[in-house]
């Protein structure tokens, strides 16, 4: 037996949660912090290094309190975050600026231009992260932060991904060369691939912008999956987290691939991490591309896997800002909307409030409605917007059993999914296949599953997830639903490559608003 602490720090808290080899979690504690926006900008989104680990010594309190656990009784701890959370550090990697958040949009200009150079000097790295570079991930943030602070340049040491500052910080590394550097994070988010050499030349990077001119160089460390040591906790943070000192820390990762692992991913699993946003995680035998899918990397998921990476640029963020529109929860909203049936709203939602991230990997798409009348409710808009969710999912999973990634089961995880059985009865009837919701709670059990690793408690992945995982919940499609979300999302695939591609071909939608009332009434229950 040994006891562990798994961190995992989120778009507006960290949690962290004490697990226990045989009896599992035994407490969790968390710790909040602000998010910067700007009323100038709606693209801005940033948070404070010194905010994060603040709250990661309020939490950790909170948690061993919970747990009735002695500090010096952690053997080990590990720490997953948000990405592409990136933040440009300076000597002694001391932070610049605050940290660019993952739904960050800024650097829009900078990621198309990374892309249209990609393409146009054939940049085969741009291939495995789908095909296109986001404004989400890290050298389009960079490049916009060195564009944006000229003042600041001779200070730059280099940019480091939140989850590996954070773990460098508590093992007490402050030479940029000895950084550990998670392939999961700059795999996925910075185009690191080690069958072509790691990063993007700096010939490549030149060509963007002189700016980037040796970052390359700048971006060195100790590129390692997760079931590699980055190092040991430092005396100093070990006394600020009421722990011993001299404790294992794992390389660490991003959050929705440690979801992923918590809620026990295996081969021919599809993990739909439904938070703020959405990721569709998926492990595979086979290093394939798989255009439009934003990243595919060896080892970034499971360290024995290639790790497939997809999502939607919002999910639980739409749902909030429909409910404080409305003036209400979204707890109540939810409420009022249990009862629903697939198509009884007459409305058809298109997701892209905050972009796309895939398949389209466009930014600049908005939201869009079709079906709406003088009677329609909040309500309706948000069970519209859960439907649309799972359909951008259905493009998304389409496009993954294309090349050779099927769905045996799916896995919903996350914070909207154990709140909402609706979402979870919406995916189900909209994908056609059953859904799997783990019936106890693994945020940060991931990350305790490589903290136990870091321990020696396990020997595999496979074991601790074995031992630790919970059982699920399996909700079933309805065979008369299914029906409806079949017709549904033939309209929405054709409206969403017709209205989100520059040039798309023509398509008849006479028959959008019409289809939309015939199966509204056919999906109406018999009592109304």
């Amino acid at each position: 037996m040994s006891i562990v602490a798994g961190i995992d720090f989120g778009t507006l808290s960290v949690r962290v949660s004490i697990f226990d080899s045989v009896k599992g979690r035994l407490g969790t504690g968390t710790g909040p912090y602000p998010l910067h926006r700007s009323g100038n900008d709606p693209e801005h989104a940033s948070q404070s290094h010194a905010d994060h680990m603040k709250a990661l010594v309020a939490a950790m309190s909170q948690a061993l309190s919970a747990a009735e656990v002695e500090g010096d009784r952690i053997e080990a701890l590990a720490i997953d975050t948000t990405g592409s959370t990136v933040v440009p550090v300076g000597e002694n990697l001391e932070p610049l600026d605050d940290y660019y958040l993952w739904c960050d949009h800024r650097a829009w200009r900078e990621a198309e231009q990374i892309t249209q150079t990609a393409r146009d000097v054939g940049l085969e790295a741009l291939d495995w992260s789908g095909g296109s570079y986001s404004c989400e991930w890290g050298f389009a943030k960079l490049l916009h932060w060195l564009r944006s602070h000229p003042e600041q340049r001779s200070r730059f040491v280099t940019a480091l991904e939140h989850c590996d500052l954070a773990t460098a910080v508590l093992c007490g590394i402050s030479d940029p060369r000895e950084v550990p550097r998670s392939i999961c994070a700059m795999g996925h988010k910075w185009m690191w691939n080690a069958a072509l050499g790691g990063l993007p030349s700096d010939d490549f990077l030149s060509r963007v912008d002189p700016l980037l001119t040796g970052v390359r160089g700048k971006l060195a460390g100790r590129y390692a999956r997760s079931d590699t040591l980055a190092g040991t906790l430092t005396p100093v943070w070990a006394k600020a987290l009421g722990l011993r000192p001299g404790i294992p820390i794992p390389v660490g990762a991003l959050d929705a691939h440690w979801d992923a692992i918590g809620a026990g991913v295996r081969l021919g699993d599809v993990v739909n991490v439904i938070g703020t946003s959405t990721c569709v995680m998926a492990i595979s035998e086979r290093p394939d591309l798989i255009p439009g899918v934003a990243g595919v990397v060896p080892g970034s998921i499971h360290p024995a896997y290639t790790g497939i990476e997809a999502g939607l640029s919002a999910g639980g963020d739409i749902f909030e800002a429909i409910a404080r529109r409305a003036g209400t929860s979204l707890g109540e909203l939810s409420r009022a909307v249990n009862d629903y049936r697939t198509g009884q709203t007459g409305l058809l939602r298109l997701t892209w409030d905050n972009g796309d991230r895939n398949v389209l990997a466009n930014p600049h798409l908005r939201g869009a409605t079709f079906g709406w009348n003088l009677a329609h409710t909040a309500a309706d808009d948000l069970f519209a917007a859960m439907e649309g969710t799972a359909f951008h999912t259905r493009i998304i999973l389409e496009r993954m059993a294309e090349y050779g990634i099927p769905v045996r089961r799916m896995i919903n995880t996350g914070g909207v999914p154990r709140k909402s059985s609706v979402i979870n009865r919406i995916y189900a009837n909209a994908l056609d296949v059953p859904i799997l919701v783990p019936t106890g709670d693994t945020t940060s059990l991931g990350s305790a599953i490589f903290a136990f690793l870091a321990a020696g408690t396990f020997p595999t992945v496979d074991a601790a997830q074995s031992a630790l995982c919970t059982p699920y919940l399996t909700v079933e499609p309805d065979p008369r639903s299914v029906g409806h979300g079949n017709e549904l999302f033939a309209h929405f695939r054709s409206l969403y490559f017709a209205l989100g591609r520059d040039r798309s071909e023509p398509i008849a939608l006479g028959r959008v608003l019409p289809d939309l009332l015939r199966i509204a009434a056919a999906a109406k229950p018999d009592d109304k």
